[in-house]
């Protein structure tokens, strides 16, 4: 007695499951180890978008997903009455000189019309956010009020609960033989497999170290600079991350790789540079050949689908993906679904 059964219980997991259930569909869930066993379970849940310029389907998609973000998560949080953490209170980003403030003032025109006018990317003075902003060498800052960001941890527990609120079964720390139409969201071991069954890569996992800080900074904004987040939680405390490693042994332990991000961050953020550490983490995230999500139909077995792919953008992207995917099992309506996204651009 069930329609969908998917398999993996990581955001993109969670939430295909969650969509697919919101539409009325018998959804069970599998993950043979423990939801967000993987990459979703991290620290860090930058939503940030892409630069408002050469515009293109994946950066519409992702605006429209960041758009939908608000109340998707109030939707999650009404059923499951555990918060996810998240909260839209934009970006703060140094200008190092005299170049990026000039591109920054023609984005800023760029997104008033790319975004819609449903969010900002302003030049503003480093003077006006005096205390958190980072150190910029012109004085100015770009702050984008589309960026959010969200608690991955309490996320993915808010989200299980919605699910099973809504009848959904989540099976944890075994396999179980899929049943209906199967939606394989199974993060790097995916991306593994899905290049054995094809014959060529269809994308690799990419290591991320990163830490959790003791700073309470709720209610600022999240900051990137030199290749670093810095994400204050609603808890009180600051994620900052994170290193992109293509070649590594260990997938969970961290290095000297996090002890030099730590050291940047003193380094360029002074406010945090007696925070004491809370904890130290790495995981593998999944990176499709096309560096975009990647959904559609399991070439060649039918009845089977796939959500991968998710990188660093996957809980900015989960809330859209989920309802295209739902639409592609459900009513077998794939035009939501982007060219760059296919399995085939993957292939």
């Amino acid at each position: 007695m069930v329609d969908v059964t998917v398999i993996g219980g990581g955001i993109l997991g969670l939430s295909a499951a969650y969509a697919c259930a919101r539409r009325g569909a018998r959804v069970r869930l599998v993950e043979r180890h423990h939801i967000g066993a993987g990459s979703s379970g991290g620290v860090v849940g930058a939503l940030a978008p892409h630069t408002p310029e050469r515009w293109e389907p994946k950066k519409e998609f992702q605006l429209q997903s960041l758009l939908m973000a608000e109340g998707f998560w109030q939707g999650v949080e009404a059923l499951s009455g555990v918060p996810s953490g998240y909260c839209r209170l934009g970006r703060l980003q140094p200008l190092r000189d005299a170049h990026a403030l000039a591109l920054a003032q023609e984005r800023e025109i760029a997104a008033r019309a790319l975004w819609q006018g449903q969010a900002d990317w302003r030049v503003v003075a480093a003077a006006d956010h005096a205390g958190w902003a980072p150190q910029s060498a012109t004085g100015y800052l770009v702050f984008d009020t589309l960026s959010a960001h969200i608690h991955p941890r309490r996320a993915l527990r808010s989200m299980a609960r919605a699910v099973r609120a809504l009848g959904a079964e989540i099976i944890e720390g075994r396999e179980v033989a899929p049943a209906g139409k199967t939606i394989w969201a199974t993060g790097q071991a995916g991306l593994e497999e899905l290049s054995q069954v094809f014959g060529r890569p269809v994308g690799n996992g990419v290591k991320g170290q990163a830490a959790l800080l003791g700073h309470d900074a709720r209610g600022l904004p999240q900051l990137f600079g030199e290749g670093l987040h810095i994400v204050p939680h609603a808890d009180g405390t600051v994620a900052v991350g994170s290193t992109s490693e293509r070649y590594f042994d260990d997938p969970t332990a961290t290095d000297a790789g996090l002890d030099d991000v730590l050291a940047r961050v003193r380094a360029g953020f002074p406010m945090l540079r007696d925070a004491p550490v809370l904890e130290r983490w790495a995981g593998v995230r999944p990176r499709s050949a096309s560096r975009a999500p990647m959904l559609g139909e399991w070439p060649g077995r039918a009845g089977h689908y796939i959500l991968n792919g998710g990188f660093k953008i996957a809980f900015g992207m989960a809330p859209k993906l989920a309802g295209v995917m739902a639409d592609l099992v459900l009513d077998g309506d794939g035009a939501g679904i982007a060219p760059e996204f296919t399995v085939e651009a993957n292939m």
